[in-house]
C-alpha cells in the first residue's frame, strides 16, 4: 500500500513536468523581415555563427595551432556564436 502512494506522487510530478511547458506561450514569432520574406531569427544567427567559426578556423590555421578534437571544438564554437548572437540581437 505504501508503494502505491509513492508511485502516485511520482506520476503526478512527471505529469506536472510534462504538461507545464505546454501551458507557456510566445508573445510573437521570432522572425526577421528580409526583402519581404520572414526568416526565423535563429537561422540568421546560425549562418553568421558558421561564418565566424570559419574565420576562427582560418586564424587558428594561420597561427599553426593544432586542435585535439576539431569536430567537437568547431561545433561548440558554432553553438557558442549562435547563442551569443541570439542573446545580443534578439533578447
Amino acid at each position: 500500500m505504501r508503494f502505491l502512494r509513492g508511485s502516485r506522487s511520482v506520476n503526478y510530478r512527471v505529469f506536472v513536468l510534462l504538461v507545464t511547458p505546454l501551458l507557456a506561450s510566445c508573445s510573437r514569432a521570432p522572425s526577421v523581415d528580409i526583402l519581404g520574406s520572414f526568416f526565423p531569427a535563429w537561422l540568421l544567427c546560425f549562418i553568421v555563427a558558421i561564418l565566424l567559426t570559419s574565420f576562427v578556423r582560418l586564424a587558428l590555421l594561420r597561427l599553426r595551432m593544432k586542435i585535439a578534437l576539431p569536430i567537437l571544438v568547431y561545433s561548440s564554437l558554432a553553438a557558442f556564436f549562435t547563442f551569443s548572437l541570439w542573446l545580443i540581437f534578439f533578447y
